[in-house]
């Protein structure tokens, strides 16, 4: 059976978890080693609190049919934004969860062990530098003095950084201000801020409410390079300890790659289910912001994909926005790159990016 937890009731379950955690102690150790095989064969009665972000793990894992070919019990918690993930992580309510590149980051800044088990590519240009109705900002070096959108521990936080040091400018240049991702559209829709970084589907929204009045983006030609295009699975370490789990995190790295393949072969078939039926945008657009992101490919599980990760670190570093010194290698659970390759494959799907000639 797989089920959706509401806000209330995950709210309840994360407030559960920290207070058995602080009756209860640490954990009393045990289990799968980091370096032991991981189990392929889950038990019956298995269950993963997956966490979402938009709904999009479910839908397409409902519109492909693997979400039926689960050989554990799904639990689907949706959020926005890393940060209110980690805490879930944190209190024991969440089990696994898809992210931007930053969050892991996060998460080993806070001295949580949630390790990488799956790494997914698109195009890095798909997320964009808003620019509120009235401010006459299109370049970089525009950004001097703007308000500019800040979430700590999501990838539009290392955008901003890498879009500031692009330009040669310092975070004391511009006024960052501190929101939530959900946020964003409204806060440079009205101009709350001047500046925010817009994923999609949030990008289309504001584009569609706002460019009639003016509103727009940094060029892009001018951005290109401060997002990586990558994002995450990753998951407890905890939960990596139980063997049953272990093997139900390795099956979920599978059935979520041949989901996304699906999407790479059905794209009006998730315009229509995802886009249009639940984000609530238009055929059109929905097309639009497929386009924008490019199939997904899915990297191996390897040192150039640690380096990578290691290369974003490095950037909030040099702007001063990381609290304590972090390696991205304590943050990968390489096993599993095991799966990735042969899955991976097996679907038709890519290692590296698919170049789309638009």
């Amino acid at each position: 059976m797989n089920t959706r937890r509401s806000a209330r009731q995950l709210a309840a379950a994360v407030v559960g978890a920290l207070l058995l955690a602080a009756c209860a102690g640490g954990p009393s150790g045990g289990g799968l080693a980091a370096t032991d095989v991981l189990p392929a064969q889950v038990p019956p009665g298995t269950t993963l609190v997956i966490a979402d972000q938009s709904e999009a793990q479910q839908v397409a894992l409902r519109a492909s049919g693997e979400l039926d070919r689960l050989p554990f019990t799904a639990e689907f918690a949706n959020f926005t934004g890393g940060p209110a993930i980690l805490e879930a992580f944190r209190a024991g309510a969440a089990d696994i969860a898809s992210v931007g590149d930053t969050p892991p980051i996060q998460a080993l800044v806070a001295k949580a062990d949630v390790p990488i088990v799956l790494a997914k590519q698109n195009d890095p240009s798909s997320t964009l530098l808003a620019v509120a109705p009235g401010v006459p900002a299109r370049k970089l070096a525009e950004l001097r003095g703007k308000k500019i959108a800040y979430a700590e521990g999501t990838a539009q936080q290392v955008i901003v950084l890498r879009a500031l040091e692009k330009a040669g400018l310092a975070t004391d240049d511009v006024t960052l201000v501190r929101l939530q991702l959900a946020e964003f559209n409204d806060a440079v829709r009205t101009g709350q801020v001047d500046v925010a970084p817009l994923n999609e589907p949030r990008l289309t929204r504001f584009l569609s409410e706002a460019a009639p009045r003016g509103g727009g983006v940094i060029d892009p030609a001018e951005t290109a390079g401060t997002s990586s295009g990558l994002a995450f699975l990753y998951a407890r370490r905890e939960v990596l300890q139980d063997p049953a789990k272990a093997a139900a995190v390795r099956a979920y790295v599978e059935h979520y790659v041949r989901a996304q393949q699906w999407i790479n072969t059905h794209q009006e078939e998730w315009v229509l289910l995802y886009y249009v039926q639940n984000q609530g945008v238009s055929a059109d657009d929905g097309r639009r912001i497929l386009a924008s992101l490019g199939p997904s490919s899915f990297p191996r599980l390897d040192q150039a994909l640690v380096q990578r990760q290691q290369d974003t670190i490095d950037a909030i570093q040099r702007a001063g926005q990381l609290p304590r010194p972090v390696r991205a290698s304590d943050g990968f659970d390489l096993r599993f790159d095991e799966v990735v390759g042969s899955v991976v494959p097996a679907v038709g799907a890519s290692f590296e990016p698919v170049v789309v000639q638009r």
